[in-house]
């Protein structure tokens, strides 16, 4: 039987309760799976759902640790004679949350190196730290001030070329031709120089 001939099979006949290898079991046809619901089930699974909720767990994993709690409960009845079921069951389920539980908390207690936390999310940030950023606009403050106190239109020239522009980029915008640009970059220069210098 394909998957689609499942599939609508199982549409077919909604109403009809899947079979199981073991009563509490879910049950796994072609492409899906198929749970069964509170209401057929026995009254102690309802009550051990409960009590895991209580105490913290969702439903998924409430509903997988009593799967494991009722496999553990068959695979011993096989060998022993079990006289409460539930009793046996509320004490193994008991027992799983808690190994989960600390399964769950072994991972947080797991040394890790410095540099392996300072990859994921570094401490100090990669860039320039605020007195370097403050430092490097002083500085560009004072070599504004002093390329407009020679003439403004050097400032703007020289610091469209240290934007990424081009001298035909900044001719074209400021209709003024491609000598004269070089001439204030030139003298920009020269400025900076003298003022290094000093």
């Amino acid at each position: 039987m394909s998957s689609s001939e499942a599939l609508t099979d199982c549409k077919r006949h909604k109403a009809r309760r899947p079979v199981s290898i073991h009563r509490y079991c879910v049950v796994r046809f072609a492409p899906f799976y198929v749970a069964e619901t509170d209401s057929n089930r026995p009254a102690h699974f309802v009550r051990l759902l409960r009590l895991l909720r209580r105490k913290g767990r969702s439903r998924e994993d409430a509903e997988d640790l009593i799967q494991e709690a009722m496999l553990r409960l068959h695979l011993y009845a096989k060998s022993d004679v079990v006289v409460n079921e539930e009793a046996f069951l509320k004490h193994a389920v008991h027992n799983l949350a808690i190994d989960q539980y600390r399964r769950d908390r072994s991972g947080l207690r797991r040394e890790v190196s410095i540099e392996a936390v300072n990859r994921l999310s570094p401490l100090m940030a990669p860039g320039l730290t605020p007195d370097q950023i403050l430092e490097n606009q002083q500085r560009l403050d004072c070599l504004a001030a002093l390329l407009d106190a020679a003439n403004p239109r050097t400032r703007k020239i020289y610091f469209a070329h240290r934007s990424g522009y081009t001298y035909a980029e900044i001719a074209d915008d400021m209709d003024i031709a491609g000598i004269t640009i070089r001439r204030h970059i030139a003298r920009a220069h020269l400025i900076i120089l003298k003022h290094v210098a000093k």
